[in-house]
């Protein structure tokens, strides 16, 4: 069990890696978007996600456009939730090493195995925290953009 638990910590690392990556690239779209709102009205669908998905493909049906919105915000939700987990994963991983390197008197290897597992939970929490920050922001967005889509639907004759 140990040596198949040991070969999980480098795909682990490398997920924390491209979680950390995305949740930066995640922010920036994010800020991009912001500032594409402030710039332009709701009508455009510059900025507006969901106005634009319902421009560009007829939609103005409630249940598809709140498909759509949960859609939009998928990917984020799940790293959102998967970032914390492998923090976890990564952590727990180098404990076994650096444990038994402890009862074996080499506490260089401990540091390191330390190292590791410390690094990787804090880069996880911090990809977590952005994208829940970046989800909440655009879970409000998109409700707001809801209510505006249902109210132009009944206002159209």
């Amino acid at each position: 069990m140990y040596d198949i638990g040991q070969l999980f910590l480098y795909p682990t690392l490398a997920m924390i890696g491209l979680l950390f990556l995305y949740a930066f690239w995640a922010l920036g779209q994010f800020a991009m978007q912001a500032w594409l709102r402030r710039r332009h009205g709701i009508e455009s669908g510059r900025g507006y996600l969901l106005v634009a998905w319902a421009q560009t493909h007829g939609v103005s049906h409630p249940d598809a456009l709140d498909v759509a919105a949960h859609r939009l915000l998928e990917r984020l939700r799940i790293a959102t939730r998967v970032a914390p987990m492998l923090g976890l994963v990564a952590t727990m991983i180098p404990m076994g090493p650096a444990l038994k390197s402890l009862s074996g008197g080499n506490l260089a290897n401990v540091g390191e195995n330390l190292t590791i597992a410390f690094s990787a939970v804090i880069l996880a929490l911090i990809a977590a925290s952005i994208t829940f920050w970046v989800v909440n922001v655009r879970r409000r967005w998109l409700a707001e953009e809801l209510v505006w889509l249902g109210q132009a639907r009944e206002a159209a004759p």
